[in-house]
């Protein structure tokens, strides 16, 4: 399965806690160096996971080839694959209403870099969904043997798009106050379908794969 197939689940992995934290911050007092503080934490948080994701089905792949075959290790990864996108599109819709936001958001005005670099950490590392989209993409790449440098790519782009809220403003200065609020307020209500489509195009290139490898078995 190509890398492109699993980069845009990257606009999964960023709505949310996550966007909306870059965009309190880039908002905020120095907002340069909270966010790059947010945005560390945030690559550490998501290329730790990843990683171990990628070892765990990569053990599952060898493990499989033994008993199965090569095309059967594919199917089988396929098959939980598809059953965590599953999984994803409920959470994904459960969590389309959303409650006031939390108040340690209040914090993210001024916060410390070390503060900014643990939440970054931590909302990357402890969100279900997260780890729901993490272990699809790691089990794309290792179930069809694809090297772990072609993470790399998925971590990169979920950075990119936490940093367009500091972007923004680097861009438009003074403008950005009134187009992040905006910005913001859009993803609050819009996310959840975008991240729904994003989810179903994922989905059906894995069963485009399991459909080629069914019909070629060994």
């Amino acid at each position: 399965m190509p890398l492109l197939t699993a980069l845009p689940l990257a606009l999964e992995m960023v709505a949310g806690s996550k966007l909306v934290s870059a965009v309190v911050l880039a908002a905020g007092h120095h907002p340069r160096r909270s966010s790059a503080a947010f945005l560390g934490g945030v690559a550490v948080g998501v290329l730790g996971p990843l990683t171990l994701w990628y070892a765990a089905f990569r053990v599952v792949r060898h493990t499989a080839v033994h008993g199965i075959g090569v095309g059967g290790s594919r199917r089988l990864i396929d098959w939980i694959v598809l059953t965590l996108l599953a999984v994803l599109m409920v959470v994904t819709f459960r969590r389309r209403r959303r409650d006031r936001p939390p108040g340690w958001l209040r914090r993210l005005q001024d916060p410390r870099p070390a503060y900014a670099f643990g939440l970054g950490l931590l909302l990357a590392v402890a969100v279900p969904s997260d780890e729901l989209v993490m272990a699809s993409v790691a089990g794309s790449m290792a179930g069809h043997g694809r090297p772990w440098w072609h993470l790399l790519p998925f971590v990169a782009l979920t950075v990119l798009l936490l940093a367009l809220p500091l972007l923004t403003l680097l861009v438009f200065g003074d403008r950005a106050e009134r187009l992040l609020p905006a910005f913001r307020a859009w993803t609050d209500r819009h996310s959840w379908l975008v991240s729904e489509a994003v989810i179903l195009i994922f989905a059906a290139f894995v069963v485009a794969d399991l459909a080629s490898t069914s019909f070629s078995r060994p």
